[in-house]
């Protein structure tokens, strides 16, 4: 006889595994500064990113199964090529992307024996923090458009905690810099987070054209050295 399991047991281990291997991850902040949006993860590793960019002034920043969120990178990068030169680069935004990461994400988790491992969020910076856009999307492609800040993977509830507590609308870079390091830092009170072991980036809209920078260590530590405005 067949071992049955019901439809709904079915997609509640699931849900457990794929939260269980997100958790095993270190964590990454994004959150809005006066001149964009900032991207930190606790990430040593200067080959695997947690955040890239997808195009002009979108962003992408993952949390669990390294192999899988780089898929759905790669996904994202030549859906924003292919749309931006099929029609105009402003049709490619965050919101588009966001739909096809959930339908992709929601096919996986319900037809598949094994969900991916995976949380993600998708920024576009606007002309102003009114008009940014950051969307947060889970393993079983649930949407959710988030403002001000975001924590994923690791102890999440420890940092967003830290995060509500810390956040500043309008901060400058070295400040917001300052709240997301302080804020992944307590998932762990003994642990102090350097800048060669984080991996930042920005969406700046007051460059021209492609918004997206990676921050060197040098810059990451004169930030954090500034003094808090």
């Amino acid at each position: 006889m067949p071992f049955y399991v019901s439809p709904e047991q079915q997609m509640k281990d699931k849900a457990d595994y794929a939260r269980k291997g997100i958790a095993r991850g270190r964590s990454v902040v994004v959150l809005q500064f006066a001149d964009g949006i900032l991207f930190v993860a606790d990430n040593p590793s200067r080959a695997l990113h947690k955040i890239s960019e997808i195009y002009d002034r979108i962003a992408f920043a993952a949390v669990g199964k390294y192999n899988e969120f780089e898929n759905l990178r790669l996904g994202g990068v030549r859906y924003a090529d292919v749309n931006g030169y099929q029609y105009d680069r402003r049709d490619v935004t965050a919101r588009g992307l966001a739909n096809v990461y959930a339908q992709s994400l929601g096919t996986i988790f319900t037809e598949t024996n094994k969900p991916y491992e995976v949380e993600l969020v998708v920024a576009e910076v606007g002309e102003d923090a009114d008009t940014d856009q950051i969307y947060r999307l889970t393993f079983d492609g649930s949407v959710a458009d988030e403002h001000g800040y975001v924590a994923m993977g690791g102890q999440a509830d420890a940092v967003a905690a830290a995060l509500k507590d810390r956040y500043r609308e309008g901060a400058s870079l070295a400040d917001a810099l300052r709240t997301a390091v302080s804020s992944l830092e307590a998932q762990d009170a003994d642990r102090r987070l350097e800048a060669r072991s984080l991996e930042v980036a920005v969406l700046d809209r007051n460059r021209e054209h492609r918004l997206f920078r990676r921050l060197p260590a040098a810059r990451i530590e004169e930030l954090l050295g500034e003094q808090a405005s």
